[in-house]
C-alpha cells in the first residue's frame, strides 16, 4: 500500500511537471526526475555527473566525471590511486557488463614481504598498482560518448580553484591529519595553510592534483601509467621502500568481465564477478532466501532475521574457501550461484531451528578486509542506461602516501590479501589459498555495485562501501524493495545487519531489532553485538509504471541526489 501511494504521488508530480515545464527535484538527499539521476556521497560530484547528462552524455560519461570529481572532493575514498568495479547496463542492447579495475600486486612482492603488514598497515609497502584511471578510461572507450577531456576537466578545474568543504570533510581531514603526522607530503598538501583545524566553509585548493588531472585530461591514461605521473609514483616508491615499478604500471590492464547474474522473484540481478566476492555472495544469499518467504512474518521477526543470518553465514564461508583472482584460482562460480546449491544450503538451515555454529561449517578450514572507506555512486540517464560504480583506496585515505608533487593518495590494498597464509581463525582472520598474494595477482574484494532489472529494464541501482559488510548492505537494500515493498528512501534508511562467518557474531545497527527479537535470537544460539554505521548505499529506483527515477542519497554519511 505504501509503495502504491508513493507511485501515485510520483505520477501526479510527473503530470504536473510536464504541464508546467519544470524540473522535478527534492532536497539534497532525495530527487525525483524524468530524465537522469546521479547519487553520490558528495554534492560537487553529483552535480558534475548531472551536468554531463544534461549536455547529452550518457550514464558512463557521467560516471567518469563523477569519479574524477570525487578524487578531488572525497579524498578518503574517491581516488585515482585506487581501484574498483563499474557495472554498466546498456538500454539499447539490454546487455549488462562489469568493468573491473581492481589493483594488482607488484611483480616484486613476496609472502615474506607481505608478512610485515597487518590489516591496517599504511605506507609505501601497502600500496598495490592502481587501477582507477585505466578502468575509467576503458569504460569510456567501450561505452562513453563524450570526449575524455570534457569529462576529466571539471575535476581539474575544481582542484585548481578549490571548493568549500562541508562539516563531514572538515572532521575527516582533521582526524586523518592528526593520525598521519609522520607523512610529510600528506601534511604539506592537505594541511590548512595557517595550520589551524579545518572548519565547514573553508576552501580546499589542490594545485598539484589539478596539474595531475590536466595531464590525464590531455594525454589520457598513458600519462598515469607510462608518462610523467608514472615517473612520480616510481620516484616516491624508491624513496619509501615501496615495490611498484615503472614496469608494473605499464603492464596494468583493466578488464571488461561478464558479471555474476542471478534471478530473484522474477527480477534479474547483476553484480561483479571475481576478483570481487560480492556478486557471488549476493546471488548465493538471494537464492537461499528465495526458498523461503522473508515477508511472511515481517522484516524484523526473529525467524526472518535468523534466515538472513544463516544465509549470510554460508555465503561468507564459501567466500573464504573458494573466491579469489580467477587468473590464479579456479572459482566454482556456476555451482556457488546455482539454485540447486542454494536448496542444499537452505535445507541445512531448515534441518535445525537453531543458529549454525560457524565452527561447524569451518571445521576443516579453521586453524588455531577491505576497508570501510570505499565509496559508491549510482547513475541512470534519460535513455535508461545505468551505472553502479564502487571504488576505493581500501582504508580511509589509503596508504597515507601522497605521491610527491602529484597531489593524490595511493591505496593500501595489499592488506586485502590473506596476510598469513594458512591461518584462518575465529577472530575473522582468513588465510585460505585463493587470496594468498602472488605477483600481478588481484586481491579479493567485497565490492558489490549492483543493477536489478525487472522486465529487462533497470529497477534498482545500488551499492555501498563497508569492507566485508558490503554484500550484506546490498542484500538489505534489494530485499527491502523486492520482499518488503519499501520505497527506495525507506529501503536505504532501514537499519542493517551483518554476519561474515568468522567471527561468529551478528552485528546490528541501532534499532535493527526489538529487545524481544534479540532475546529470541540469543535463545537459539545467535551471538549479537550492537554496531555503528554500516555502509553508505546511494541508490536509485526507477518506477516501472511512470518511468520516474527516484534517487536516494544515504544519510548515514553525506551525499546528494541530483536529477533533471
Amino acid at each position: 500500500m505504501k509503495q502504491r501511494a508513493f507511485r501515485l504521488t510520483a505520477f501526479l508530480l510527473l503530470c504536473w511537471s510536464v504541464h508546467a515545464g519544470v524540473i522535478l527535484a527534492g532536497q539534497a538527499h532525495d530527487v525525483i526526475a524524468k530524465n537522469g539521476v546521479v547519487v553520490s556521497v558528495e554534492a560537487n560530484a553529483s552535480d558534475a555527473g548531472l551536468e554531463v547528462l544534461k549536455r547529452g552524455g550518457n550514464a558512463v560519461d557521467a560516471a567518469v566525471a563523477t569519479a574524477f570529481v570525487l578524487a578531488v572532493t572525497h579524498p578518503a575514498a574517491g581516488n585515482i590511486g585506487g581501484g574498483g568495479f563499474m557495472m554498466v547496463h546498456l538500454a539499447k542492447t539490454g546487455e549488462t557488463r562489469c568493468v573491473e579495475y581492481r589493483e594488482t600486486a607488484p611483480a616484486a612482492v613476496t609472502t615474506e614481504a607481505l608478512a610485515r603488514l597487518n590489516d591496517t598497515s599504511r605506507g609505501h609497502l601497502s600500496a598495490g598498482v592502481p587501477g582507477t584511471v585505466r578502468g575509467l578510461a576503458l569504460a569510456h572507450e567501450k561505452f562513453g560518448s563524450r570526449t575524455w577531456r570534457e569529462l576529466v576537466e571539471p575535476a581539474a578545474r575544481l582542484a585548481a580553484d578549490g571548493f568549500a568543504i562541508d562539516a563531514h570533510l572538515a572532521r575527516s581531514l582533521n582526524g586523518w591529519l592528526s593520525a598521519a603526522k609522520d607523512y610529510d607530503e600528506a601534511q604539506r598538501v592537505f594541511r590548512k595553510p595557517d595550520g589551524s583545524p579545518w572548519t565547514e566553509g573553508d576552501r580546499l585548493v589542490q594545485t598539484d592534483l589539478a596539474r595531475t588531472l590536466r595531464l590525464i585530461a590531455e594525454h589520457g591514461p598513458d600519462a598515469f601509467y607510462t608518462g610523467p605521473i608514472a615517473d612520480q609514483i616510481v620516484a616516491d616508491m624508491r624513496a619509501g621502500d615501496g615495490l611498484i615499478t615503472k614496469e608494473d604500471l605499464a603492464a596494468y590492464r583493466a578488464n571488461v568481465r561478464r558479471p555474476i547474474h542471478g534471478t530473484y522473484r522474477g527480477h534479474e540481478v547483476f553484480a561483479p564477478s571475481p576478483p570481487s566476492s560480492g556478486g557471488i555472495a549476493l546471488v548465493e544469499m538471494l537464492n537461499i532466501l528465495e526458498t523461503v518467504d522473508p515477508s511472511k512474518h515481517g522484516r524484523d521477526a526473529a525467524s526472518t532475521v535468523h534466515q538472513f543470518t544463516e544465509a549470510m553465514r554460508r555465503a561468507y564461508f564459501d567466500r573464504a574457501v573458494h573466491v579469489g583472482d580467477p587468473a590464479f584460482t579456479d572459482v566454482p562460480v556456476d555451482r556457488l550461484t546455482s539454485k540447486a546449491y542454494a536448496r542444499e544450503l537452505a535445507a541445512s538451515i531448515l534441518a535445525r531451528d537453531r543458529a549454525t555454529p560457524s565452527d561447524e561449517l569451518g571445521k576443516n578450514v579453521l586453524t588455531a578486509g577491505e576497508g570501510e572507506n570505499t565509496t559508491h555512486f549510482s547513475i541512470v540517464d534519460s535513455a535508461g542506461n545505468a551505472v553502479a560504480n564502487t571504488y576505493t583506496l581500501q582504508d580511509s585515505y589509503g596508504s597515507y602516501v601522497v605521491v610527491r608533487g602529484a597531489g593524490f593518495l595511493l591505496n593500501n590494498e595489499m592488506t586485502d590479501f590473506n596476510l598469513q597464509p594458512g591461518v584462518t581463525d575465529r577472530r575473522g582472520r582468513i588465510g585460505t589459498p585463493p587470496n594468498v598474494v602472488a605477483p600481478h595477482k588481484r586481491m579479493l574484494s567485497s565490492q558489490t555495485p549492483t543493477i536489478v532489472l525487472r522486465d529487462g529494464k533497470p529497477l534498482v541501482v545500488t551499492g555501498s562501501p563497508g569492507g566485508r559488510t558490503i554484500p550484506n548492505t546490498v542484500l538489505g537494500v534489494v530485499t527491502n524493495v523486492v520482499d518488503f515493498k519499501m520505497s527506495i528512501r525507506d529501503a536505504v534508511d532501514a537499519p542493517r545487519m551483518h554476519h561474515q562467518w568468522m567471527p561468529d557474531v551478528l552485528r546490528v545497527e541501532p534499532n535493527r531489532m526489538s529487545a524481544e527479537t534479540r532475546q529470541q535470537l540469543e535463545m537459539i544460539g545467535h551471538n549479537i553485538n550492537a554496531a555503528g554505521r554500516q555502509g553508505d548505499a546511494h541508490s536509485i529506483w526507477i518506477d516501472p509504471v511512470t518511468g520516474l527515477r527516484h534517487g536516494a542519497a544515504d544519510k548515514r554519511l553525506s551525499g546528494k541526489a541530483a536529477g533533471y
